[in-house]
């Protein structure tokens, strides 16, 4: 029997005001174990909870750039657990009143463009953080009360790809916002997941299991996959699945058992006492509607209409907003984007990804007009593209100017006709068997011949000249 993979995403994301959800500490990441707490966070008796309008606003402009439609009125609810890292025995949260719902993201399959419906967005507080040794497990209270966003998608997501992708734009438009940072390693933005599988063509849902522990989007995609296999093996070997929830484990790549599965009622809700519910006038929805930016799919396309470049570029170049402030900003002075587009998706990202820069820093380590003197000086023919290349890693980080270094170098192209003859006739000379060869019919051994004139100019000879030269020396040999 052949299955199919049905996913549901849940989503925290943490936003960066500069107070709690519902108290005045400070939110910065990172200080000692426990100075950023007060008697509201802890939960010391007698303490009462006032709400961070700043959560509210940025709470809406997620949910308006993620096409949900704003509850006109909303309420707190008490979500009941018990656990060390939740000193209040009960986290404040959103139940039957959500803050938004009825949303939705578009994601690319090779077969179509899919549309992955959000089911709710709602307000909560962050509980605090375990940190386990050999000897203890400790508490840190400091994330205790931090302002999250819980982004619930309904289960339209069909395989571990569709559920990256999702992320990824999901991530995308978020940071566009600026209204969190959206690191994972700092626990800004948390992933659980829900998969079943089922019986092609039926249409009731299978028992699901939650997956937790999924600190990266690869991760997310390496635990489905592998969690949908566990299941398609125990449905085909006749085995039910049990409802639970399992953690990732990194190490082992594969998922592990954590507990069985709660429900709703076992969270014991009920409204919030020390919360006044309110209802949102429709001018506060209209002054966060008013706030959006453009956004990576409006961006995307402005990109293809207004500079021309491919589908598959303008995508890249969106997904990340600062990336896509410096491709505009080098456009401005240059005039191939294409050629800026090739650069950026290439050299560039390569070194950002192995220096572990974020594309934030680029206009400090690399100033757009460094990468236009660095494009328009191939053009004018002063170095080739391969120097270009060389170049490019010591511009990072340095007040050094292209022309400097090239000067600094000696990295000059060699455009000088009779200069570069003489080194053609010594090659022609010490390869005449490989001249023959391309004499014959084989192409390849002119690229040869074009490779040992680059080596022995060190890269600096005129590729396109040295080609022109090249053949008309043979042809004249004949």
């Amino acid at each position: 029997m052949s299955y199919e993979t049905i996913i549901g995403l849940e989503v925290h994301v943490q936003l960066k005001t500069a107070s709690k959800a519902f108290c005045g500490c400070g939110t910065e990441f990172g200080l000692a174990p426990n100075t950023q707490v007060c008697p509201v966070c802890l939960g010391f008796p007698g303490t009462l909870p006032v709400l961070n309008r700043q959560f509210l606003n940025y709470g809406l402009r997620v949910a308006l750039a993620l096409n949900c439609q704003p509850a006109a009125f909303l309420k707190f609810d008490r979500k009941h657990y018990f656990y060390p890292d939740l000193p209040k025995n009960y986290q404040i949260s959103q139940y039957d009143q959500p803050l938004a719902a009825n949303g939705w993201i578009d994601i690319d399959t090779p077969q179509e463009r899919k549309r992955i419906r959000i089911k709710r967005v709602h307000m909560e507080e962050d509980a605090g953080k375990l940190i386990h040794t050999a000897a203890a497990t400790l508490v840190d209270y400091n994330r205790c009360g931090m302002p999250l966003l819980e982004i619930v998608s309904e289960p339209d997501i069909a395989s571990a790809q569709q559920a990256y992708d999702y992320l990824v734009k999901l991530k995308a438009i978020i940071a566009y916002l600026d209204v969190s940072d959206c690191d994972m390693e700092k626990g800004s933005l948390r992933c659980d997941a829900n998969i079943s599988l089922r019986p092609c063509g039926q249409q009731r849902l299978g028992v699901k299991t939650e997956v937790k522990n999924m600190n990266s989007f690869k991760g997310v995609r390496d635990a489905l996959n592998y969690e949908a296999g566990r299941q398609e093996d125990i449905l085909g070997a006749g085995g039910a699945i049990e409802q639970q929830t399992r953690l990732w484990n990194e190490t082992q790549q594969k998922t592990i058992l954590m507990r069985s599965k709660e429900e709703a009622h076992d969270y014991r809700y009920f409204p919030e006492p020390d919360l006044v519910p309110f209802t949102i006038a429709p001018q506060t929805i209209a002054a966060a509607q008013a706030t959006l930016p453009e956004l990576p799919e409006a961006k995307k396309e402005r990109l293809m209409n207004q500079f021309g470049l491919p589908a598959y570029d303008a995508d890249v170049i969106s997904s990340d907003k600062h990336l896509a402030l410096f491709f505009e900003e080098t456009a401005k002075g240059y005039p191939v984007p294409k050629t800026v587009s090739n650069w950026l998706m290439g050299d560039i990202m390569s070194y950002c990804n192995e220096h572990r820069l974020d594309f934030a820093q680029l206009p400090e380590v690399l100033p757009a007009r460094n990468l236009i003197d660095l494009l328009q000086r191939i053009d004018q023919g002063t170095i080739s593209g391969k120097i270009a290349k060389t170049i490019l890693p010591e511009l990072f980080g340095s007040d050094k100017t292209v022309d400097r270094i090239i000067a600094e170098k000696n990295l000059c192209q060699i455009s000088d006709t009779a200069e570069l003859n003489e080194v053609i006739r010594t090659v022609l000379r010490e390869n005449a068997g490989v001249v023959t060869e391309f004499k014959s019919g084989k192409e390849k051994s002119f690229m040869f011949l074009v490779g040992q004139i680059m080596k022995k100019t060190r890269g600096k000879a005129n590729p396109q000249l040295i080609t022109t030269l090249l053949r008309e020396r043979i042809n004249s040999e004949t």
